[in-house]
């Protein structure tokens, strides 16, 4: 099974970036499509992105198409989010998750931005937006 912990995160002003990055162990890594999520307390955890296994596709909710960017290094066992244009409304725990899927199951049985279609979950890391 993979191990996953996050880290990037932090205190940023409205506007500006951050790239929050999760580290894989315990092997197979290229074996599982990946997904961000983040919750804010007292709601429910919410879909960010999810990448395919190779890295060449990625999915957004509205929220964050345009402003965030997933990817991944499968060399190195590492996934990535490019947050830019950072909105106080932005601010929660990021979670990084894994499913031994691949995405194309996800899209099509419409769980790819459920969480709890994914198995493996990090930490999170909390990221602060000032306005």
């Amino acid at each position: 099974q993979v191990q996953l912990v996050e880290s990037g995160g932090g205190l940023v002003q409205a506007g500006g970036s951050l790239r929050l990055s999760c580290a894989a162990s315990g092997g197979g890594f290229r074996s599982y499509a990946l997904g961000w999520f983040r919750q804010v307390p007292g709601q429910e955890r919410e879909f960010v992105a999810a990448i395919s296994r190779s890295g060449t596709t990625a999915y957004y909710p509205d929220s964050v198409k345009g402003r965030f960017t997933m990817s991944r290094d499968n060399a190195n066992n590492r996934v990535y989010l490019q947050m830019n244009s950072l909105e106080p409304g932005d601010a929660a725990i990021y979670y990084c998750a894994a499913k031994m899927s691949s995405l194309a199951s996800l899209v099509y049985s419409s769980t790819y931005n459920h969480s709890s279609a994914y198995d493996y979950w990090g930490q999170g890391t909390q990221v602060t937006v000032s306005s």
